[in-house]
């Protein structure tokens, strides 16, 4: 599907990160990965500017285009009690502002119909305590993905993909873990891949701006005291 197409995920060499890199591959994808672990790709930390500029240069000289890129590499999640100001801007930097920076590097690169996906998270629009940095992180990119459409429009289509709970070892969860999911499941991350891959697809050529949550239905879910076995203690 994805022949002679190059496609850039950051934060590729675990997790979902991974599976959407493994997924491009399978499909045809030549894919370019950065990630601060060690491995066979770029290493580096998203967070430096100068980081991302010699990724970029490197991809480009290698490539001369692109078609796809992924923003998906992971924010420091820390909580106001304990989260510092260094380390809610390093969040911030990772979350919001190299999947930006990326996005303007590789704009005069994109080819006709490329596609930027951003991996948000359910927590853009719900919390758990002591989330801030992260939680702040993939609000921003949520809101990032709407600007960022209307300026590429025309040229490329820019989408979100808000993650629920999703295990990256692939376990099978049983009793109220997997229940409480309307889905009855916990996610994995062929979940996120799946959709990764129908978002740069032509099938979805008329989807632009969009924030899509991948959740089993827990955002929908409402819960009161007392209902379904739910308790507050």
């Amino acid at each position: 599907m994805f022949k002679n197409k190059v496609a850039i995920v950051t934060g590729g060499a675990n997790g979902i990160g991974k599976c959407i890199a493994e997924e491009f591959r399978r499909n045809g994808a030549t894919v370019c990965v950065i990630d601060k672990a060690e491995g066979d790709h770029f290493v580096g930390d998203i967070s430096d500017k100068t980081v991302l500029e010699r990724f970029a240069a490197e991809v480009i000289a290698k490539h001369g285009h692109i078609d796809y890129l992924v923003n998906n590499a992971l924010p420091l999640m820390k909580g106001i009690d304990e989260c510092s100001y260094e380390e809610f801007q390093y969040a911030l930097a990772v979350g919001v502002t190299a999947p930006f920076y990326l996005s303007k590097l590789f704009a005069p690169n994109f080819n006709k119909g490329g596609s930027i996906i951003n991996i948000s998270s359910s927590r853009d629009r719900m919390s758990q305590p002591q989330t801030e940095s992260y939680t702040a992180a993939k609000g921003g990119i949520a809101a990032l993905t709407h600007a960022l459409a209307v300026s590429f429009a025309g040229k490329v289509r820019v989408n979100s993909i808000s993650p629920g709970l999703i295990d990256t070892s692939y376990k099978v969860y049983e009793g109220p873990d997997a229940y409480q999911q309307p889905c009855g499941r916990v996610g994995n991350p062929l979940d996120i891949a799946n959709m990764v891959m129908f978002l740069c697809s032509d099938k979805a050529g008329f989807i632009t701006g969009e924030n899509i949550c991948i959740d089993g239905g827990m955002t929908k879910l409402m819960i009161y005291h007392g209902d379904n076995g739910w308790e507050l203690k």
